[in-house]
């Protein structure tokens, strides 16, 4: 049995199911080593107690990725468990794929046809959402490593969740919140984070999308409102703007979280790249 604090996980995730926490993350340990990695997931019910780990993924020698096996996230789906999760290979940009398995516990294997992010953009952090409309999506950030301003996509899936099916949508863009700032500067560009989005409907409706970047605090979590309640295609966005918050794209209205003055951050290292 280990305690929360014993545990060496980075992005972690929690998947609640049966009256029991089923806890994921990228293996510490393994976190930026060149190697097939694999994922463990612990199981407890008070999120402070923990058995395991339990590897639920290993990566074999015909696995496409070789290295950065980052951010796995779980969801049931039509009576099974998908893991969305990073990955990448000496010629194959960060993107993100998808697992299958028949229990959160795994073993998982190759769902998606192809990683389901484009293939030349760095991206990370791929998130599960369905709409009102019962259309599942992705929702993923397109690094700031490759695009300088870090950005939040959402992509239109599969019923089967193998692979993308439509139009992408550009939810916002990390500079436009205005307590952003840039984690480096070089060459005259200035490099914004965007980290981690989730999205969860609040018990009146509203769309939510947490998410991360660097403030003057430090490494902050803050939230963005969709103003229609809803992923929206981009043309149907308007060009309004709350002067009161600070603000990402026009569908999305960013907000401050716990009080709503400011972000809540959390002191760390600044990454050098």
């Amino acid at each position: 049995m280990l305690k929360t604090a014993d545990i060496n996980i980075r992005d972690p995730f929690v998947l609640v199911h049966d009256g029991k926490y089923y806890m994921y993350g990228t293996c510490g340990a393994q976190a930026f080593k060149t190697t097939r990695g694999r994922f463990d997931v612990y199981v407890g019910t008070d999120l402070e107690n923990w058995d395991g780990p339990f590897e639920c993924f290993a990566a074999g020698d015909d696995f496409w990725a070789d290295r950065d096996f980052w951010a796995p996230e779980v969801h049931e789906w039509q009576g099974r468990f998908y893991m969305f999760a990073s990955f990448k290979s000496k010629d194959i940009c960060r993107c993100t794929a998808i697992l299958a398995a028949d229990s959160p516990m795994g073993p998982f294997v190759p769902h998606s046809d192809d990683p389901v992010t484009p293939r030349d953009w760095d991206c990370l952090d791929g998130t599960f959402h369905v709409s009102r409309e019962g259309k599942p999506y992705m929702v993923f950030c397109h690094e700031w490593v490759q695009v300088v301003d870090g950005e939040i996509w959402a992509v239109p899936l599969s019923m089967d969740l193998k692979r993308a099916d439509g139009e992408m949508t550009l939810l916002f863009r990390a500079s436009e919140a205005e307590w952003c700032r840039p984690v480096k500067e070089e060459d005259g560009k200035k490099f914004y984070v965007t980290d981690g989005p989730y999205l969860r409907r609040t018990p009146d409706g509203k769309l939510n999308c947490l998410w991360a970047s660097f403030s003057e605090g430090g490494y902050t979590e803050a939230v963005a409102v969709s103003e229609d309640s809803e992923i929206t295609v981009r043309k149907r966005l308007s060009s309004k703007r709350t002067a009161a918050t600070a603000c990402c794209l026009p569908v999305w209205t960013e907000v401050c979280t716990s009080p709503c003055t400011a972000p809540t951050t959390i002191p760390m290292n600044v990454p050098s790249s």
